[in-house]
């Protein structure tokens, strides 16, 4: 340990930290590049060239230049994600619950007799169904 001192294992894992966060930049922008439904064919073909050849001044010049509207992509996404999760819970939440409710209000109908029990036999058929 004497070899290698604390101040050099600060320096090492800075960088480290630095070089995973250069990674995760570089991933978030072509990413972004891909979802943006704006930028034509030749736009994504461009900046994906301009980031793998020249990779610090492509990430640098994309953040600035489209940095705001990588912003409102992510909450776009994020804001149709919840929704289509809200769907899918409210869908598979109330089909049970839908269920229940017409088959009481079918077994009412049928306890007052204004439907008969062949009629009711095959409403509930149909909502189990």
């Amino acid at each position: 340990m004497d070899d290698y001192p604390l101040l050099n294992v600060f320096w090492t894992m800075m960088w480290f930290f630095l070089w995973v966060m250069w990674f995760f930049l570089l991933f978030k922008v072509i990413t972004d590049v891909f979802r943006d439904h704006t930028l034509g064919g030749w736009g994504k073909t461009g900046w994906i060239i301009f980031v793998i050849v020249l990779p610090f001044l492509g990430v640098f010049v994309y953040l600035i230049a489209r940095g705001h509207g990588m912003h409102e992509r992510d909450r776009k996404q994020a804001e149709e994600q919840q929704a289509a999760f809200r769907s899918y819970v409210q869908q598979t939440a109330g089909t049970g619950a839908g269920s229940a409710d017409e088959l009481h209000k079918l077994a009412a109908l049928k306890d007052k007799g204004d439907i008969t029990q062949e009629e009711f036999d095959r409403a509930k058929a149909k909502i189990l169904a």
